[in-house]
């Protein structure tokens, strides 16, 4: 993303209202399935990485740490996935 880190911030919490209303649209439809909660599950997931790498600085870190920001989010993802389709 180009310009300043002010507008990247700004571009960044844009895109998170909107896959927040995005998600919550999603999950209040009353023929919500297993199919739409592991698609809201993924919604999260992706915030969750924008939080990480924007709002907690973490694409300024060393490879190994964003690396390991990333596995932690998917393990965790997959954890819950399979606790909720159990």
């Amino acid at each position: 993303m180009n310009g300043t880190p002010g507008a990247r911030t700004t571009r960044v919490w844009a895109a998170l209202c909107a896959v927040t209303v995005l998600s919550w649209r999603l999950g209040t439809e009353r023929t919500a399935g297993a199919a739409v909660t592991v698609a809201v599950l993924a919604i999260a997931l992706v915030k969750a990485r924008f939080v990480v790498r924007c709002f907690m600085e973490v694409q300024d870190a060393p490879a190994w740490l964003r690396r390991l920001t990333d596995v932690w989010l998917a393990a965790l993802w997959t954890a819950l996935v399979v606790l909720y389709l159990v």
